[in-house]
């Protein structure tokens, strides 16, 4: 029988929490004698993970059980690659899942490193300078303590250079909540040919292992809820790095190949817009123009909202190319940030310079607030929706409103169709429902509004969440700002991409595929 089939396995959490006020510090907690196993170890937070709850879910309980810290005190800082190992002197084999967790200041709203307060399960904690982590007896860490810690903190496996530019970019991934999944991915790309040009050693394995970990962390801890985009752009150029990585060729000249090489995909993308956009205009000819209810007088009435270039380019393209001479176009405002407003902003302007007041085309430009989706779904044609994921299934991650306007237009209009205009390489690799969960975000980008807009009673409701909590206190007070939800996949009838229509069989293809990339290029390390 093998051996590690004998071995009781258990899937925990190592969460470190560091502290980046001047020096970077982490810190570790001793474990008591009273815990089942590595008494008198340094250790980070841990725990096992309950059947019912996400790895991260696991994390934020064990964290607030052991130190009582909270969201209010701590933000996730940077997730790491899971890994499994075994440890025949206590039985058993872990899969740990590792987290790191940034201490926030008391200037940012936090408690700072008073907030900790340590459990039965911790005789004391301090301080480490992550480079001065080791995983030897004399340290007196917990079995992988530096394996772990590596995962989320890469500083110590790269160069200064390369380190620094893969922090500035994550950073500035994490910040943009502006842009759109496929410029996201464009950074991100452009991002991890930083990083490479900063990879100043060898070629080979080891730099190669470095180079796919560094796209993993840009994947996962950039904005990880927008990111089957970026899996997919990474996970094609991976395949044409390795290769040249491979190759028996001069370092200078493997040098060379490679920048050309990102330089060549980050240009590819400036392709894929167009592509949809001649996709949809097909798709136009072939089910509204050749529809029977279509005339030469019919309108062409489409619904849609946020702002998505995509979208905006492809109406106007395929108004420009097909015989239609009446665009009735509809924008749900899309609140918090209203970014439907830019979007008709955007359509009316370049509408305008395209056609002149003495042409033949003629646009109705309407926007509605957001709750109007039922209003403004009366004799809709398409519902136009943009993707920042696509699951295995075939559902659809879009800016919040997305279903409550896809349900209006169905039961208001129910011959609409409603149609996805996304790139394929949002499709992400096939896993659980909480692989595909919601970001939260600031609640205080509401608030703020909220409160530029004199709107009357905010007083009491911010007061309201800054009391909750508190001791002596029976209610609680949130505001979420959630940006994101899912459009199941039976509510849409087809995806427009630069390869065409598809629909969902296509797309569950397209998951498969991208799973056996990800556990080529991902799965080791």
């Amino acid at each position: 029988m093998n051996q590690s089939k004998e071995l009781k396995q258990r899937s925990v959490v190592s969460s470190f929490v560091c502290s980046d006020e001047g020096e970077i510090k982490v810190a570790l907690f001793r474990r008591s004698e009273k815990v089942a196993t590595y008494q008198h170890h340094l250790a980070p937070i841990s725990g096992s993970i309950e059947g019912h709850e996400t790895p991260l879910a696991a994390a934020w309980r064990e964290m607030t059980e052991e130190t009582t810290l909270t969201e209010r005190d701590l933000e996730v800082w940077r997730q790491g690659k899971p890994y499994t190992f075994c440890d025949l002197s206590v039985g058993r084999e872990w899969t740990i899942f590792p987290f790191l967790f940034r201490l926030k200041t008391c200037r940012e709203g936090g408690r700072g490193e008073g907030g900790i307060q340590i459990d039965w399960e911790h005789e004391g904690w301090q301080w480490f300078n992550p480079d001065t982590v080791k995983d030897d007896e004399k340290f007196g860490g917990v079995p992988r303590l530096k394996e772990s810690l590596r995962r989320v903190w890469f500083e110590g496996e790269m160069n200064k250079s390369a380190s620094k530019a893969l922090t500035a970019g994550l950073g500035e991934l994490k910040a943009d909540h502006q842009s759109g999944s496929h410029e996201l991915t464009s950074i991100a790309l452009r991002v991890f040919r930083d990083v490479i040009a900063q990879m100043g050693e060898d070629i080979d394995t080891k730099w190669w292992e470095t180079a796919r970990m560094a796209a993993w962390h840009l994947w996962k801890n950039g904005r990880e809820s927008m990111g089957a985009a970026t899996l997919n752009a990474f996970l094609g150029l991976l395949a044409d790095m390795e290769e040249i990585v491979h190759q028996t060729l001069d370092c200078n000249v493997k040098w060379e190949r490679l920048l050309a090489l990102l330089d060549h995909h980050l240009g590819r993308r400036k392709e894929m817009p167009m592509r949809i956009k001649s996709s949809f205009a097909t798709y136009l000819r072939c089910n509204f123009l050749a529809t029977s209810h279509s005339n030469s007088s019919h309108p062409l009435v489409i619904l849609s909202f946020s702002a998505s270039s995509t979208i905006r380019d492809s109406i106007l393209e395929a108004f420009a190319s097909l015989p239609i001479p009446n665009l009735d176009l509809r924008i749900l405002e899309s609140r918090p940030l209203c970014e439907g407003v830019t979007m008709a902003s955007s359509i009316l302007s370049a509408f305008q310079s395209r056609f002149p007041s003495s042409s033949d085309r003629h646009l109705k430009l309407t926007v509605y607030t957001d709750a109007s989706a039922a209003l403004a779904s009366k004799g809709v044609d398409f519902v136009l929706l943009g993707a920042d994921r696509i699951s295995d299934s075939g559902a659809v991650s879009n800016k919040t409103g997305s279903l409550p306007t896809v349900l209006s237009a169905k039961q208001v209009c129910p011959r609409a169709k409603v149609l996805v205009l996304s790139e394929l390489e949002k499709v992400a690799e096939p896993g659980p429902g909480s692989d595909h969960s919601h970001e939260e975000n600031d609640p205080k980008e509401l608030l703020s509004c909220w409160v530029d807009s004199g709107m009357k009673g905010i007083k009491t409701l911010t007061e309201g969440i800054e009391m909750a909590g508190r001791d002596n206190i029976n209610y609680t007070v949130e505001v979420k700002n959630i940006y994101f939800e899912w459009v199941p996949a039976d509510l849409i009838d087809a995806y427009v991409c630069e390869e065409g229509t598809l629909y969902t069989t296509a797309i569950q293809d397209k998951a498969q595929q991208v799973k056996q990339k990800a556990d080529r290029y991902f799965g080791q390390l």
